[in-house]
């Protein structure tokens, strides 16, 4: 019988964690799926870990790769995947048991989903930084499709190992190296396709935190390329058709955005701060100006670039006293 979702595992020199993950597969409540190891290229025993699942159970397939890399790696698997829904984990990580059947239980009461992701935690715990443990929690708080579009240029909604996409849809943008994280490359460029991405609001993935993790150790992670991620989006998405923004907050995040967006060719019109001794200055070439001259400006597109989810809070709830309609009107990047 065809499979009803595949399982994308990528995986290069894991043989440490792999069949912890591979067991996470093999008990799920969801009977109906095949797993695809893909094994890059790796120099230990991965592949024989994939392949001793494979002879145990017809569901695992171990498909063998170059050593090219994770985005060759996820594309050589993707075209392997046989089912309707395709399912993203990682060589390192574990689900729960119903995690498959929770996703898919989601994707088709709603037809309007083109994937669902859900929640997460981090493993092991300690040694866990302050700053993981508030990403995780800012993770566990997106909880709806509206949700994962609002906030998408704060940070990526999705762990991207917790996605469940349909096939076809995922076939026809496939993943890509553009020089930054290609997880977030996905999301983006399946939310500028204007699809629904949804969440089941359950930590059903264990996520591993550790010193090997490629966004810790490939400079394609690093804040930088975040930052030029996410500009080159909004410059084709929400900035689109304008040369000129409004920009809201000037400290390090705010700057690096507007670096980022100047090489496609956007600045800002005005600069929105609160500092009383910045108001009335210029920084490059656009005058600083209190919120209060904000329904002055209607109609030129706001990019709220500031850190911390008290500030933006604070930030949203006064712009939505003004009338400004995200994300129609204004963004949150951070």
């Amino acid at each position: 019988m065809e499979p009803r979702v595949s399982v994308l595992i990528p995986a290069r020199d894991a043989e440490p964690t792999l069949e912890a993950a591979l067991r996470s597969v093999a008990r799920q409540r969801e009977s109906g799926l095949e797993c695809v190891v893909v094994d890059d290229g790796s120099l230990d025993r991965t592949r024989e870990v994939g392949l001793r699942f494979a002879a145990a159970d017809p569901r695992f397939r171990v498909v063998a790769a170059a050593r090219a890399g994770l985005v060759p790696a996820l594309n050589l698997g993707l075209a392997a995947c046989r089912a309707p829904f395709v399912a993203r984990m990682d060589a390192d990580d574990w689900m729960h048991r119903e995690r498959l059947s929770a996703q898919l239980c989601l994707l088709e009461e709603d037809p309007s989903l083109s994937g669902v992701g859900c929640h997460v935690r981090l493993f092991p715990r300690r040694g866990l930084s302050e700053g993981l443990r508030a990403y995780e929690r800012w993770l566990c708080s997106i909880d709806s499709p509206d949700r994962v579009r609002r906030d998408a240029f704060i940070e990526c909604p999705l762990a991207h190992p917790t996605l469940v996409v349909r096939r076809e849809e995922l076939l026809e943008v496939g993943f890509r190296d553009a020089g930054w994280p290609e997880d977030y490359d996905l999301i983006l460029r399946l939310l500028a396709k204007g699809l629904r991405i949804g969440v089941v609001p359950r930590r059903l993935l264990g996520w591993r935190d550790s010193p090997g993790r490629l966004s810790r150790t490939h400079p394609a992670y690093g804040q930088l390329r975040f930052t030029e991620c996410k500009a080159a989006f909004l410059a084709s998405g929400f900035l689109a058709g304008c040369e000129e923004y409004v920009l809201w907050g000037y400290g390090a995040t705010g700057r690096g955005l507007r670096r980022a967006l100047a090489g496609h060719g956007k600045r800002p019109s005005h600069i929105i701060e609160l500092h009383p001794r910045r108001v009335g200055q210029r920084i490059h070439g656009a005058p600083v100006v209190g919120p209060s001259a904000l329904p002055t400006l209607r109609g030129r597109p706001i990019v709220v670039s500031v850190a911390g989810e008290k500030p933006r809070a604070e930030i949203r709830a006064a712009l939505a006293a003004m009338e400004f309609q995200e994300p129609d009107e204004f963004v949150c990047a951070a």
